[in-house]
């Protein structure tokens, strides 16, 4: 009887973490998810401006799409299971979105990061050499 009330309790566990996945990956791929410190790809580099935070989460979101949909299709059938085979369920689909959300986020950081502006007091878009800006 205890297997049941934990394959239940894992179930849900994954089918709620599946669910939040898919709709943070959801509103990321239509560009939705507004600059935040709680859901989406969360580094420096994508939270210096609003543009960089929306690429990044669009180039990330096909990952944590397949992340949100291995926890739900996981959660299904950890519902079901019993003993090793629950081990086993909850192990690869914990490993697996893990590794997934891993991927979406470093793609989304190089993302961010090569969409970043120079900071200000360089010769950004003059051909001064060094010596002294010579634009108009």
């Amino acid at each position: 009887m205890a297997f049941v009330r934990a394959s239940t309790l894992l179930a849900a566990i994954l089918v709620i973490a599946g669910v939040a996945l898919l709709t943070v990956g959801v509103l990321g791929w239509r560009q939705l998810l507004p600059r935040n410190r709680f859901a989406g790809v969360r580094t420096p580099a994508t939270l210096r401006s609003d543009a960089a935070f929306v690429t990044a989460n669009r180039v990330a979101a096909p990952p944590v799409l397949a992340a949100g949909t291995l926890c739900t299709v996981g959660g299904g059938l950890a519902s079901g299971a019993a003993g090793p085979a629950l081990t086993v369920i909850v192990s690869v689909t914990g490993a697996g979105a893990v590794g997934l959300l891993l991927a979406g986020g470093l793609l989304g950081h190089r993302a961010a990061a090569a969409t970043v502006p120079p900071r200000p007091g360089g010769c950004a878009g003059c051909s001064c050499g060094g010596a002294g800006c010579t634009a108009p």
